[in-house]
This record gives structure tokens, C-alpha cells and sequence, in this order.
């Protein structure tokens, strides 16, 4: 623990001073309000065969609809991974780099984390089957606990179509974001007719809106003034306000099972109009939260959630599970009614409680993430000579590394889309998982094998965080 400390005071105190430190605050608070969200809000119990089941609490509090407009800060993400993925981008092709070595070094990033959740998923439901467990009931708890890999499916397309948006964003500037959210609006209405098909796009075009807005940050087409601010506040707000109170939205910015509109999946004009109005916000607050992040503990303390940020964001539902599942084994599950004095009063033990437990999840699997942050060199893997000399070729780097990409990411989206209760003897459907762990093992390849240089693959060093 001492030397992890230490680790991330270092880190912090080679901070250069050109880093804008408010982004990975804003990345930090992102991800917790994520966190506590999907925590507050759910409601276990059980049903009429006394079988545990969970789900969202949102039907059951209409009063509370309206704070999402506060705690869905996913564009956020979104925002802080454009102007991330923008000032990466730069920094590789200023070290010679191109967007293939890019977008390898990035995956190194994102995927070895999810690589590990899935594999304990697998191997944890591989495991239940040896003791007869129910494989519908496995399958049920699995797809709980990969909840957050849906959402990872569209930052990893993201991340994989940076280096064309971003020279979209050089040439067009806003004018990108702007035909995106004309797209949004395109679906809405497709929506609104009846033709949910047609804005399945959404999923795409809005992420990548708000994702477009992180490289005008970084840009400096979005200043830290008030002139900027306070329209970009307002026009959100009021667009929010006549959508909802007037429109034909639904007021809640988590989707709400019933509702004939969800805002979140895919995103709504309604999202875009909060994201507008979270820019306002950050964007007024950017100044004084540069100054205040110069304190060192502070800044220290963002540095250490930022180092293990997605591990964080990965096993947060995990830890609800098993908080949940050693609580009704030992008989003390406590499942009040919805939104009831009782349910309220015991949201703060619970969130304490499932802090605990995601905090020794993050002890066990953050390394996986820190060594990612931390790597500043191939580390080569066995693997045959062919092999080698094929992932260093130019041409089927940039191939492999899309086609795994995109591997990733089906495999990820196919599994939130299996039923919930269907059985599988992995949690996963075996295509998907083979899919998965194959395209996860091509990548690491690529990140072991040095690009081959004026013909000859030769190793190279590399510095600087993924």
C-alpha cells in the first residue's frame, strides 16, 4: 500500500504544467457519479419464489426523475474522452508515431482491465457449473455484472474512429458536431413516427457529438469565458426545459422501463441538451478549478482515481453482487419497499458497505490497469516467428488492429444483447467469449511486436502513457 502511495505521489508530481488538470477531475467525478448512481438507485428483493432480483428504483420515485439531469454524467465521459483521445493522438504522431501505433497504445489501455472482468465472469461461471448451480441463474448474474460493458462498446468505437473524426474536426471544426446532432434529431423523429429501427444510429452519432466536443475543447474553440459559457448554459437549459416540460420527452435522463422514449439508449436530443448545459457549467468552472487542483493533496487524490478509473467503472456492479449475495446468504439482506422511509435510510450503510468491497476488487485488479497507465516499453510475448513478422508489417497492423477493434466490441454488444436468463455454461455465449479473448490476444500482439521500420522489425521504445 505504502509503495502504491508513493507510486501515485510520484506520478502527480511529474505532472508537466501544460496538463490541464480539470479534465481528469472531470473524468474522475464522471465515473463516481456513475458509481453512486447505479447504486443509490437500484432496489433488490425478492419475488414469489424467493429469488433475488434487482432493478431500477426510477419507477417507483417521480420526484426523483429530475435529479438525473444532474447525476447523468456520461456525456461528461464522453467530453473528457474526446479531448484525451485528441492530446494522444497529437503526442504520438509529435514522437513520430501514426494513428495505427495509436490505436494499438490506446487499446492497451481499455482492454486489458475488460479482459480481466470477463475472465473472471467466465471462470467464476465455469466454477458455479461444477456445483450444479442453476445455469439460467449464473447467466442472470453475469449479465448484471457486465452491465458496464455495453456502454464500453461505444467508447471503444469512439476511440477507434478518433484519428478520421479528429481530422474532420481540423478541417470542419464545430460544423461536425452540429450535422451529428442533426443526425440525433433525424432519429428522434424516426422515433417519433414509430420507426425505432431508424435511430438506432443514435447510439453512434450522438456519443460521437458530445466525443467531438472534447477535441473543440482541446482546440480552443470552446474558451473559458462567460460570453462562451453562459449561452452554451442557457441554450442547454432552456432546450432541456421545452423538450421535456413541453416536448414529448421523457424527464428522466436514465432510461425508465415503460416510458414510450428513452433519452439515454439510444441518446435524445434531450442528452445533448444536458451535455450542452454540462459544458456551460465546466466551461465556467474551468478557471477556478485549475487553481484549486494546483494544491497537492488534491491533486494527488484525482491522479489516484484517475490511475484506476476503469477498473473502478468495470467492477462497481460487481461489488453490489457479492455485497448483495454474502448478505442474503448470511440472512440479513435488507429489502424495504421502494422509495419508503426504510429504503432511504439505508442507502448511506449500503453505499459504504459496497465502497468496501469495490475497494478491495480495486486492490486485487487495479494493477492490471496502473501497469497499462504505467508501461513505457513493448514487453514482447512468446509468440511464432510468422506471427511476429505479420504484426509488425505497416499495412496488416492497421488492419488487425481495426478488425480487433471491432472484434472487441461485437463481442461485447452481442453479450449484452443474449437474454438475461438464457443458459450458458460460461455466463457468456461461447462464440462471444472465444470472439472476445482472440481479438483481446491479437491486440496484445500488435503492442508486443514493434512496427517493422525500412523493412527490419527491430524493438523500439516507446515512453509515456497509453
Amino acid at each position: 500500500m505504502g509503495a502504491t502511495s508513493r507510486g501515485v505521489r510520484r506520478l502527480a508530481e511529474q505532472t508537466p504544467p501544460s496538463r490541464e488538470r480539470f479534465i481528469d477531475l472531470l473524468r474522475a467525478v464522471s465515473i463516481v457519479a456513475v458509481v453512486l448512481g447505479h447504486w443509490l438507485a437500484t432496489v433488490v428483493g425478492y419475488d414469489e419464489h424467493g429469488e433475488l432480483i434487482g432493478r431500477s428504483a426510477l419507477p417507483d420515485l417521480p420526484w426523483a426523475q429530475p435529479l438525473t439531469w444532474v447525476v447523468q454524467v456520461m456525456p461528461v465521459f464522453f467530453f473528457v474522452g474526446g479531448y484525451a483521445n485528441a492530446v494522444s493522438l497529437a503526442a504520438e504522431r509529435r514522437r513520430g508515431g501514426n494513428a495505427t501505433e495509436w490505436l494499438i497504445r490506446r487499446g492497451g489501455r481499455l482492454i486489458p482491465p475488460t479482459t480481466a472482468l470477463v475472465l473472471v465472469m467466465g471462470g467464476g461461471a465455469l466454477a458455479a457449473g461444477l456445483f450444479d448451480a442453476d445455469p439460467a441463474r449464473v447467466r442472470t448474474v453475469v449479465w448484471f455484472a457486465s452491465i458496464p460493458l455495453w456502454f464500453l462498446v461505444v467508447y471503444l468505437i469512439a476511440v477507434a474512429l478518433t484519428p478520421p473524426m479528429y481530422a474532420l474536426h481540423r478541417r470542419y471544426g464545430l460544423a461536425v458536431p452540429l450535422v451529428l446532432v442533426g443526425l440525433v434529431a433525424a432519429g428522434d423523429v424516426a422515433r417519433l413516427l414509430g420507426h425505432g429501427l431508424w435511430s438506432n444510429g443514435n447510439f453512434l452519432f450522438g456519443w460521437l457529438a458530445v466525443h467531438q466536443m472534447g477535441f473543440a475543447w482541446r482546440d480552443g474553440l470552446l474558451p473559458a469565458r462567460p460570453r462562451v459559457a453562459v449561452p452554451l448554459l442557457l441554450a442547454g437549459a432552456g432546450a432541456l426545459l421545452l423538450l421535456t416540460l413541453v416536448g414529448p420527452y421523457p424527464i428522466s435522463m436514465i432510461d425508465v422501463p415503460g416510458e414510450r422514449l428513452h433519452n439515454m439508449s439510444p441518446p435524445s436530443l434531450a442528452l445533448l441538451a444536458v451535455a450542452t448545459t454540462q459544458f456551460g457549467v465546466a466551461l465556467l468552472l474551468r478557471d477556478r478549478a485549475e487553481r484549486w487542483l494546483r494544491q497537492t493533496r488534491r491533486w494527488v487524490v484525482v491522479v489516484a482515481v484517475n490511475t484506476v478509473i476503469m477498473t473502478i467503472f468495470l467492477w462497481h456492479i460487481s461489488a453490489a453482487i457479492l455485497l448483495v449475495a454474502a448478505l442474503h446468504a448470511a440472512g440479513v439482506l435488507p429489502t424495504p419497499e421502494a422509495g419508503s422511509a426504510e429504503w432511504l435510510a439505508w442507502r448511506i450503510p449500503l453505499l459504504l458497505m459496497f465502497g468496501v468491497v469495490l475497494a478491495l476488487l480495486v486492490a486485487i485488479f487495479g494493477p492490471i490497469e496502473v501497469r497499462g497507465v504505467r508501461r513505457s516499453r513493448r514487453l514482447p510475448i512468446p509468440a511464432p516467428a510468422g506471427l511476429a513478422r505479420m504484426a509488425s508489417r505497416q499495412v496488416l497492423r492497421l488492419w488487425l488492429a481495426m478488425a480487433a477493434f471491432a472484434g472487441v466490441a461485437c463481442a461485447l454488444f452481442s453479450n449484452s444483447l443474449w437474454p438475461s436468463s438464457a443458459p450458458t455454461a460460461s455466463g457468456m455465449p461461447a462464440a462471444v467469449l472465444i470472439v472476445y479473448l482472440v481479438c483481446a490476444a491479437v491486440l496484445r500482439l500488435l503492442r508486443s511486436t514493434p512496427p517493422a521500420t525500412e523493412g527490419k522489425a527491430g524493438p523500439t521504445h516507446q515512453t509515456g502513457p497509453p
